[in-house]
């Protein structure tokens, strides 16, 4: 068993308590946290292991090793509670890319991977900034959104996250890389699995309403209300075992497309081996690769499948059965949930790194007439992942959860024997992708309901909404849309410029780019354009458009009475250069070494909400290639909640001589030793709606600079 102490700990509540007894179990809870996840890669036999792929579609292990510390650096920049950077090389290469989203990068060629000790030394000095942090910040109870401890609980539950999907990486490296630990023991008991059957599951009632404060710290998809009744089901008794899958198996299963949705046959195809990922067949005998070892096959423990392999089983089930046989939808497995009363057992669940770091026998944990509601492995589900009414995003961590709402994401529920802190507490939420592997099995229930599996809805994002409408909404007063205005400007500035007046394959970065509009239009001109933003529900808007060619979105008319809009590429005429774009989440002060090359990049309201514009405009120089033009279009509306005010570059006194420094001026502090302001155009205006009768007016003016060599 595990030595239980030093690895896990109960959620921790923030809702009650006095303040300085809060400070101390917040500080050792982050302690206890940054331990486990250290130890956990002490499974690595050498430090060789941190730079091996463990998928095609991750990082090596180093980047998640220093992934962890760099969220907690970034977070607490952006809060404000730190000073500045720690390590911003460290800092650069692992702070995007967990998931395979459609603007990851993973392109082994641009990384040059810090070494396992430079990353150690990284994590200790995040450890001791956060821990005097801690120690020093002043908050009060409840702890909510708002609380500069917010943050801080963010990083504690993100490592937390990472201590599993990190887990599920090693079971995927060599078994030759990887090494048994007296704190990561797999469970000794197997045998033969018992046989599965289905028990009623009755018709009830699934009411959420979530608020915040609340008693545990949330991610946002948590909070909000939902209402569902649930009609009455019959569900499996037991998680399907690996012996129950294997008649699967053995059935060719994997070699007949009946059985798979055209998502699964494309992935049945793909993948090179007709059995679950984590089966190793040798000498006619079954093993199972747990995370550090490999065991003979304990039949009666939960197969781990994806949610693909889950939905083809059940329909081979069904056909087998004559019985109308699927995964549970979400709404599904919480009744099962409260009808077994499973929340009122957590103690005896295999989760929270409280019995084994690997599954157990199906038989082992009982609530009611159901096994393991609770851990052993996670559950997938049918549903994928939407937002409940009242949605909100926290702005610390934007990309949380919105890139997920994409009805390609499912939900699985329940949690596995390594799930802890948010993910155990009774509200969390949690979604991958169908094809990727978590430590998730599932099971399959009797029922005639439909399920909804599409979820189409609109960008209900005030923020993100109104960008929608400023780039591809209607044009106010008679005024030219913004985006396309400097676009315009943009592309006449490349077409009118000697050294590029004949020039094929043009490229250009586009430097906050938002929603993607300019980018969109710069395609027209540029062969390359690489749309950048470090907002990701800003990228994920332009990749939407991208990918579906449309938009759906709602802006307010007054009050709560709103407009629900649909805009698509084609009616805008740019559909057809779509294709010439490719839009990234990216830091624009810190960017990653491999963004250069461009003819021209354009930074358009971008510099006034940097942390750091002098280190931009330092160092774009950089990307361009030898008299590549920039273009900087600002309204120079400078504010100390985006830039302290030590970092403006203009609209200040200076402090010896008390005279005015304007942002034109400071522009050419910085850009002319390396660039030559060759136009300028004093005023381009814009209109931005923020309800039907309340709009803003904005003067930018536009500089266009040329790189000297």
């Amino acid at each position: 068993m595990l030595q239980k102490a030093h690895l896990i700990a109960e959620p921790l509540i923030i809702n009650q308590g006095n303040v300085e007894n809060k400070r101390q179990e917040i500080k050792a809870y982050f302690n206890q946290t940054c331990d486990s996840y250290e130890a956990l890669f002490e499974t690595l036999k050498s430090d060789d292991a941190f730079y091996e792929r463990p998928c095609s579609l991750r990082h090596p292990l180093i980047f998640y090793f220093g992934h962890t510390a760099t969220f907690f650096t970034n977070k607490l920049v952006l809060a404000k509670l730190l000073p500045g950077r720690i390590n911003p090389e460290i800092e650069s290469m692992c702070a995007i890319g967990v998931d395979e989203m459609s603007w990851d990068d993973l392109n082994e060629a641009h990384y040059n991977w810090p070494s396992a000790d430079a990353v150690r030394a990284y994590r200790d000095e995040v450890r001791q900034a956060v821990n005097q942090l801690i120690d020093e910040v002043e908050f009060s109870l409840p702890i909510n959104w708002q609380s500069p401890m917010w943050p801080i609980l963010m990083g504690i539950e993100h490592e937390r996250i990472h201590l599993e999907t990190s887990s599920v990486l090693i079971r995927q490296l060599p078994i030759t890389s990887v090494q048994t630990h007296p704190l990561f023991p797999t469970c000794p008991n197997q045998g033969q699995a018992p046989e599965n059957y289905l028990a009623t599951v009755p018709a009830g009632e699934i009411q959420i309403n979530h608020t915040d404060p609340a008693p545990f710290y949330g991610w946002d998809n948590e909070y909000g209300q939902h209402n569902a009744t649930v009609k009455e089901f019959k569900s499996a008794a037991f998680l399907v075992s690996n012996q129950e899958y294997l008649a699967f198996v053995e059935d060719e299963g994997y070699n007949k497309p009946e059985y798979w949705n055209s998502e699964g046959d494309n992935w049945r195809k793909f993948s090179p081996v007709k059995h679950p990922t984590f089966w190793v067949k040798r000498d006619n005998a079954w093993y199972l690769r747990c995370m550090t070892e490999e065991i003979p096959m304990p039949w009666n423990w939960p197969v781990e499948v994806n949610q693909l392999e889950a939905h083809a089983f059940c329909k081979w089930k069904a056909q087998k059965t004559g019985k109308p046989i699927r995964l549970p939808s979400e709404d599904e497995y919480l009744r099962l949930r409260d009808h077994s009363q499973a929340l009122n057992f957590t103690h005896q669940a295999n989760w929270n790194l409280q019995k084994y770091a690997s599954s157990t026998p199906i038989d082992e944990n009982k609530t009611g007439d159901f096994y393991d509601v609770l851990g052993n492995v996670w559950q997938w589900s049918e549903t994928p992942i939407y937002p409940f009414e009242g949605f909100k995003v926290h702005p610390l961590y934007d990309d949380f959860t919105m890139p997920t709402f994409d009805n390609k994401h499912n939900i699985f529920n329940g949690g596995s024997w390594i799930s802890t802190g948010n993910e155990i507490n009774g509200h969390s939420r949690y979604a991958f992708r169908r094809h990727f592997f978590q430590h998730a099995g599932f099971r399959y229930i009797e029922s005639e309901n439909k399920v909804q599996t599409e979820y189409l809805g609109y960008e209900t994002d005030k923020s993100v909404s109104q960008y929608c409408e400023f780039h591809y909404g209607d044009e106010y007063f008679g005024m030219q849309n913004f985006a396309k205005n400097y676009a315009n400007i943009a592309i006449t500035a490349i077409q009118e410029d000697p050294d590029y007046k004949n020039a094929e394959h043009l490229s250009v970065l586009e430097a906050g780019c938002s929603v993607g509009r300019a980018s969109f239009e710069l395609a027209k001109c540029f062969n390359k354009v690489t749309g950048l933003d470090f907002s990701a529900r800003f990228i994920q808007i332009a990749n939407q458009l991208q990918q579906n060619d449309s938009i759906r979105y709602s802006i307010p008319i007054e009050g709560e009475i709103m407009d629900f809009k649909s805009k698509s590429l084609t009616e805008l005429g740019l559909d057809k250069y779509a294709s010439r774009c490719e839009f990234i989440q990216q830091d624009a002060s810190n960017l990653k070494p491999h963004i250069t090359g461009y003819d021209m990049v354009v930074a358009s309201n971008l510099i006034e909400r940097l942390y750091d514009p002098e280190k931009f405009l330092n160092s774009i120089q950089e990307r361009l290639n030898s008299k590549g033009l920039l273009m900087v279009v600002s309204d120079y509306s400078w504010e100390e909640k985006y830039t302290k005010k030590d970092k403006w570059i203009g609209g200040y006194k200076d402090s010896q001589s008390g005279e005015n420094v304007t942002s034109i001026q400071g522009l050419h502090d910085i850009l002319d030793e390396n660039f030559e302001c060759i136009s300028s155009l004093p005023r381009i205006p814009s209109v931005f709606r923020v309800t039907s009768r309340n709009f803003t007016l904005n003067d930018s003016e536009v500089t266009i600079w040329k790189k000297r060599t």
